[in-house]
């Protein structure tokens, strides 16, 4: 039997009770895949269901790394927020990164109900588990570098969003590559959001490899710079299809997944 499939199967049957194990005070996560038995493992994708989830999410690319997520219920959340795209009107969700200043803000909107901060002011790892309506947001942490290139541990979160049976990942301002033990904490991501910057975060080569091991249904590019979009696309290779989009907005749901891995690039991006 194909190890993809084994994990596929493992994850349907016991990524509940893993979830739980780890953390009973956090509700049970269906996007956490059972990697730290299976540690080299390349996730598989999930195709859907007969009486998944029916709905849809969409996906607004606002700028720079400002995704606006906007759920079934309603729930309107804007990633790596700095107030500068997507406050307008202000999302009930916020989530933040420190690395530089064009990803979080010190003032946010009040009326932002929820601001998510990827790192922990008073030093250490931060942890969410924020339940906002249909939504189940999570993170995980990884580590910075400064300008000097000195290592800050933690400082940087990769949000996970758990809506209407998809996974929907944002990696921020990754700045190191991922251990086994980070992939196994993210799980299983249906839609991935990427820097491709081409080295202010990582590498293309070395984000096109966490990329092609996450094996997202769909791929998002934000935080491109001057990266000629063709590089990424040509190091992701054929094993994904491409679709171009003269659209700033995406809707999806488990359902309209493609059955091939396909990075979506949307107007503006």
């Amino acid at each position: 039997m194909p190890l993809r499939l084994i994990a596929a199967l493992c994850w349907l049957l016991f990524a509940p009770a893993v979830a739980w194990a780890q953390d009973d005070a956090r509700p049970p996560s269906k996007c956490m895949a059972i990697a730290r038995a299976l540690p080299k493992v390349t996730y598989a994708n999930f195709t859907p269901i007969a009486g998944a989830e029916d709905g849809e999410v969409v996906i607004t690319y606002a700028g720079h790394s400002t995704y606006l997520i906007d759920t079934p219920a309603g729930v309107r959340i804007a990633t790596d927020f700095s107030g500068v795209y997507g406050g307008n009107p202000p999302p009930r969700v916020a989530t933040m990164n420190k690395a530089h200043r064009t990803h979080y803000t010190d003032t946010p909107d009040p009326a932002i109900e929820h601001v998510l901060r990827g790192w922990n002011p008073q030093g250490g790892p931060v942890r969410h588990a924020a339940v906002v309506d249909d939504v189940y947001i999570r993170n995980v942490t990884t580590d910075i570098r400064d300008w000097d290139g000195n290592l800050e541990r933690d400082g940087n979160s990769i949000f996970i969003f758990e809506v209407a049976d998809l996974c929907i990942g944002h990696l921020g301002h990754l700045h190191t590559r991922l251990s086994d033990a980070q992939f196994g904490a993210i799980g299983r991501l249906d839609i991935l959001m990427v820097p491709i910057d081409g080295g202010l975060t990582q590498s293309l080569g070395s984000m096109s490899e966490i990329t092609a091991r996450l094996q997202s249904s769909i791929v998002l590019p934000m935080h491109r710079h001057a990266t000629p979009m063709a590089q990424f696309l040509g190091m992701m290779g054929d094993a994904f299809a491409v679709d171009y989009r003269d659209s700033r907005s995406l809707t999806v749901s488990l359902r309209s997944l493609p059955s091939r891995p396909t990075i979506v690039v949307l107007d503006g991006v």
